[in-house]
């Protein structure tokens, strides 16, 4: 053996080099093998940490992510060709929860990272060969991370639309490649540091919608390769640097509008030539518009609108004439500034692309141009509130695309163009505050999609054109303060869709008409200071949602019919002045003196109420006779009654069958049959729901009238489901309500096994429930501003009648979005009243009459003192109904993960309110809210929606927490913010500090009024 080791050693050594020879062949014939695979493995081992940093995934895109595929076939996963390593990492709106785990830096080959719209929270640590961050609107909380400014060779962050706070890292400016760096929709505060005016490469810079402030560093100016420069809605001070388009030649978009900046315009913008737009507005400038903006070829939005620009001189709008060689111009937003003179005839000369015209809130005068008219591609004109004069133009006729025409608020005269009528897609036309004679041209009526007509304070005669006051698209139809004379024609009960409706003072005589009940979306009439005859129509009383009516100072005589008093949301009714007689109604409306004015009617009587001042009425001595004989009459037949029942009852309870529940005797019962032959056999393919008493089906009782209803059929077998179904069949047997879920029938019987069966049975709501609208997984539709707006009113409206409005009162002790109702016009319906308690009447005391079922809600809506055993209250109601309109707008349910360690919902809306309303509000309504917003560029996909403007100019200090949430609209956050001003106040811990439904549904009203005016009266059409 020892003969032969050196002959072992060199085979060994011989085979050593074969082997090592044999692995770099293959290593050059096989690239995808054996000299990879470590590098392969580390991408899957980072891949796999990642995904274990994901707490939920409810939409399963995670799924793939196992060892059945290869991790470049796993879901948003992207490798090379060549190396087979990742490449790129997609996730966007997967509604992901967790942290980004810190493998992910082993990611060496990746150079995108795309995690948009997920709910992320910031935990990344050193990436080397990171080169793309974009976490677009995943919500991130926290800070943004200093060391990013370590990973030298990254050349895209994106981090808008996030909860992050703090400021602006300095140690981003070392990020020498970095080209995009968005930043914007957050919370952040503080300066914009000056290091980031070191980052030469920078072309894409967005800070917009924050709460930075102080001076902008002159450095950021100087940056040549700038494209995109956003800061708007902050509150920047300073000027703009008069050399701006020379440093930075290559701007395309500018937004520097919302903040305090001042000074003059910079006049050097024009040698930026490839600027398509610029948005300079709402700041403090003044000055004059340089006309050198018309060296812009590329300019599409110019937007100088809510500064001190101009000096009300004629030469103000000189500017105009050079835009003419704007050739793409598309907007042109000059609104509420201090511009005077005449609009020069140059502006029929500026781009025929031109859609949108803004002068409102000037002092312009003169005419408005013929040439006008050469505008053909005109969505929106708003010239209101100047100093215009002369004729409306009748080639305003040939701006066939025109949706919004406002010329309120002017000196016009003459007659209203019957060539108007040709504008068949307008939506919108203001005229009033002006001069205006003649009559109303019927052919206003060919304008089909017209929502809101207002012509009123002018000086029109004649009768109302049927073709106008039939328009079935009017929202709105104001005609008040003119000459109009005729009666009112029967068209009017063509207004399906009208909410507010005012020809008050004018000369209308004849009969109210009774279809005018047919107007069932109408909230506010007004008819005052007319010559209108004849009684109130009855048919008044089937306008559910109506709350402001005023008929004084007419002609009216007659009694007031006794059924206005049931319209529980009526909160102003005038009738003063008139001829009315006979016994004023007690309730409703007739037992608020400061809601109700009945003076001027000397011949009424009677009330409720002292402070009316009205005489007793009269009791005549036919009526004393026939009130007698009545009693007479009821008696004796009251005796014959219990005789005929007493003998009913004893050969009744002799066969004892099983009977419907006497609770519900208004509808014909429905058998078990019938039931099931309507849903299949109760086939799961008809189950639209369960609760904890039973589940719900969707079925068809009668096939040939189609007749779909919901039957809640319930679970005897769960503990407390009999109580249930009693406590709920009292409950609903004598309430109607329209934001009630409406009961049809009930059944209780035998099922084909000889077990018991109790069934409800209920109108079928086609648009489901609240809860499924409000946290739908696919995300596909979701509820607008207005949606919710008008939900939280109708259920507001339910619980007041519930408390305050029905006999007994009833408490409804499981308010949440699940037990909230949709039909098909969107209206909500509250329903399940299996946990309802009935109040005395003969106490103030909430003692329960009908149950004694001891849940009392669910948890998260439950009120807290419930948890020690109080009984159920109204108070307790207002709880849920706060908490379920906090989730209404944030989007979060009260049971969310987020909240831990003694966090509620209550408390972060608090937290947030009044200056961060944007990082609580639910991102899928901010979605809709921007879908209707103009859009700042269709580059980078980010949507603007200018600030609405009226001829009243609100004080800064109303404005200062609202101005620099967002580029939405300040009306909206002024609505967003009361609506959660109003969940805040029913949802306090200690019940005596709650409102009442009463006062939450008055507040609601004024706020749905004010949001309502502000749409129908917004002429700016949304990009």
């Amino acid at each position: 053996m020892e003969l032969h080791e050196p002959r072992l050693c060199a085979f060994w050594f011989k085979s050593l080099h074969v082997i090592t020879h044999l692995l770099l062949v293959m290593n050059f014939f096989l690239p995808t093998t054996i000299a990879r695979s470590f590098g392969n493995e580390t991408d899957r081992f980072a891949l796999l940490k990642f995904k274990e940093s994901i707490i939920t995934d409810p939409l399963g895109f995670l799924n793939t992510w196992n060892d059945s595929l290869h991790f470049c076939n796993w879901h948003g996963i992207s490798c090379g060709s060549r190396h087979q390593r990742v490449v790129a990492l997609n996730l966007s709106h997967s509604d992901l929860h967790g942290t980004i785990s810190p493998y992910t830096g082993n990611l060496s080959f990746l150079r995108s990272i795309d995690l948009e719209n997920n709910n992320f929270s910031v935990n990344l640590t050193s990436c080397p060969e990171l080169s793309h961050i974009d976490l677009w609107s995943n919500r991130l909380t926290g800070t943004i991370p200093p060391y990013l400014g370590s990973l030298v060779k990254l050349e895209l962050i994106g981090l808008e639309e996030n909860k992050l706070t703090g400021g602006i890292p300095p140690s981003l400016g070392n990020l020498s490649s970095i080209g995009f760096l968005g930043l914007e929709s957050n919370n952040l505060v503080g300066n914009v540091p000056e290091e980031i005016g070191r980052l030469s490469n920078l072309f894409f810079f967005t800070v917009g919608a924050n709460k930075l402030s102080g001076m902008i560093p002159p450095s950021l100016f100087n940056i040549s390769s700038m494209e995109s420069f956003i800061l708007t809605s902050n509150k920047f001070k300073g000027s703009i640097p008069p050399a701006i388009g020379l440093n930075m030649p290559h701007l395309i978009e500018v937004y520097v509008g919302g903040n305090e900046l001042f000074g003059q315009i910079p006049s050097s913008f024009s040698n930026a030539s490839q600027i398509n737009v610029l948005d300079v507005g709402d700041n403090n400038f003044v000055g004059q518009v340089p006309k050198c903006f018309g060296d812009l070829p590329d300019l599409q939005w110019l937007s100088v609108s809510e500064n001190y620009l101009g000096s009300f001189s004629a030469n103000d709008l000189d500017f105009i004439t050079s835009l003419v060689n704007c050739s793409k111009l598309d907007t042109l937003d000059m609104g509420s500034n201090n511009f005077g003179g005449v609009l020069p005839n140059s502006v029929a000369n500026l781009s025929t692309q031109l859609t949108a015209i803004f002068f409102e809130g000037n002092q312009i005068s003169g005419v408005i141009p013929e040439t006008l008219g050469n505008l053909n591609s005109l969505i929106a004109l708003g010239l209101e509130y100047n100093l215009f004069r002369g004729a409306i133009p009748t080639s305003i006729a040939k701006l066939q695309k025109l949706q919004a025409l406002a010329f309120q608020g002017n000196r016009l005269s003459g007659r209203i163009p019957s060539s108007i009528g040709n504008l068949t897609q307008l939506y919108l036309l203001n005229l009033s505050a002006n001069h205006l004679e003649g009559n109303i041209p019927p052919s206003i009526g060919n304008c089909q999609p017209l929502q809101k007509l207002d012509i009123s304070h002018n000086r029109l005669s004649g009768d109302i054109p049927p073709h106008v006051i039939g328009l079935s698209s009017l929202v709105s139809l104001s005609l008040s303060r003119n000459s109009l004379t005729g009666n009112l024609p029967v068209e009017v009960g063509k207004l399906k869709n009208i909410f507010s409706l005012d020809i008050s003072e004018n000369n209308f005589t004849g009969e109210i008409p009774e279809v005018i009940g047919d107007c069932m979306s109408l909230e506010l009439l007004y008819l005052q200071g007319n010559l209108f005859q004849g009684m109130i129509p009855s048919s008044l009383a089937s306008l559910k949602g109506l709350r402001y009516l005023d008929f004084s100072r007419n002609n009216l005589s007659g009694q007031i019919p006794k059924d206005i008093q049931r319209l529980t949301l009526l909160l102003y009714l005038n009738l003063s002045f008139n001829n009315l007689e006979g016994e004023v109604p007690k309730e409703g409306a007739f037992r608020n003196t400061s809601a109700t004015s009945l003076v001027g009617n000397s011949k009424l009587c009677g009330g409720d109420v002292s402070e009316f001042q009205l005489p007793a009425c009269p009791i005549r001595k036919q009526r004393i006779f026939k009130l007698k004989f009545t009693i007479s009459l009821v008696a004796g037949c009251s005796f014959v009654f219990a005789v005929l029942l007493t003998l009913y009852w004893r050969r009744k309870s002799r066969k004892k069958p099983l009977a419907v529940d006497s609770s519900i005797n208004f509808f014909p019962e429905v058998s078990y049959k019938t039931l099931h032959q309507a849903t299949g056999g109760f086939s799961p393919s008809t189950l639209i729901g369960s609760g904890s008493f039973g589940s719900v089906y969707k079925g068809i009782l009668d096939h040939r009238e189609k007749n779909v209803v919901a039957m809640k059929v319930i679970n005897l077998q769960q503990r407390g489901a009999s109580k249930s179904f009693t406590v709920e069949c009292k409950a609903l047997r004598n309430i109607r309500h329209r934001n009630l879920v409406k009961i049809l029938t009930c059944c209780s019987s035998m099922d084909y096994n000889g077990t018991e069966f109790k069934a409800l049975i209920f109108e079928y709501m086609s648009n489901g429930s609240l809860e499924e609208w409000l946290h739908r997984e696919n995300g596909s539709m979701s509820l607008t501003l207005l949606q919710r707006l008008n939900i939280v009113v109708d259920v507001a409206s339910a619980l007041c009648y519930l408390h305050d409005h029905c006999e007994p009162p009833i408490i409804h002790c499981d308010m949440k979005p699940s037990n909230v109702l949709l039909d098909d016009d969107m209206v909500a319906h509250v329903g399940d009243f299996g946990l309802a308690r009935l109040i005395s009447t003969t106490t103030e005391s909430s003692q329960t009459q009908s149950s004694t079922i001891g849940i009392k809600g669910t948890i998260g809506y439950a009120a807290p003192e419930y948890a020690s055993g109080v009984e159920a209250s109204r108070q307790g109601d207002v709880y849920s109904y706060g908490i379920l309109v906090l989730e209404m707008f944030t989007g979060r349910r009260p049971t969310d993960e987020m909240f831990i360690d003694g966090l509620k919902l209550r408390d972060f809306v608090k937290m947030a309110l009044p200056g961060r309303l944007v990082q609580i509000v639910d991102a899928a309504l901010l979605a809709t809210l921007e879908e209707t917003a103009p859009t700042a560029t269709a580059g980078n996909e980010v949507n603007y929606m200018r600030r609405g403007h009226n001829n009243e100019i609100e004080a800064e200090e109303e404005n200062r927490d609202y101005e620099n949430l967002s580029k939405m609209d300040t009306s909206v956050w002024k609505c967003i913010h009361s609506i959660f001003e109003i969940g805040l106040a029913c949802s306090e811990e200690s019940p005596k500090n709650r409102m009442c439904m009463e006062n939450v549904l008055r507040d609601l009203h004024r706020i749905q009024i004010a949001y309502i005016g502000v749409v129908i009266n917004r002429e700016r059409p949304r990009r």
